[in-house]
């Protein structure tokens, strides 16, 4: 059964738990979002394949390139939810934070699936002979 949880998990599984703060007022709903965005696509193979996903989901909801816009911040209408902050989301903490956050949980994860797809030593090689008939002799 562990095989097959760690075989099916999902990208949003990654934003889980949630962070116990946040740079902007938007930045959970963004979080939100991304799951949400996320919540049918598998890990990849890789570490940077699942940070890719990662960039692309977050350009298509904010419109920005955390990679290449050196903004700090930037206000979106959608994230909007009350208070003075209400509807930033803080690019700077999802550089320095968030985004380094979940490629660590991507890499953990990755790790387990691979633990648990190694190959286990086949039973017969404990037994010389194990499998063979007298007829094979």
């Amino acid at each position: 059964m562990a095989h097959d949880e760690a075989a099916a998990m999902k990208m949003a599984d990654l934003f889980d738990p949630e962070p116990r703060t946040w740079g902007l007022r938007g930045d959970p709903y963004l979080w939100q979002a991304l799951r949400e965005h996320l919540s049918g696509t598998d890990i990849p193979a890789s570490v940077g394949e699942a940070v890719a996903l990662l960039h692309a989901a977050f350009g298509e909801l904010v419109g920005l390139d955390l990679v290449g816009d050196p903004v700090p911040s930037v206000y979106l209408e959608r994230y909007a939810h009350g208070g003075m902050s209400s509807g930033m989301i803080s690019l700077d903490t999802w550089r320095q934070r968030f985004m380094p956050m979940l490629a660590e949980r991507a890499r953990t994860a990755l790790e387990a699936r691979s633990r648990s797809d190694a190959p286990h030593s086949p039973q017969s090689s404990a037994h010389p002979g194990a499998g063979t008939s007298p007829a094979d002799s």
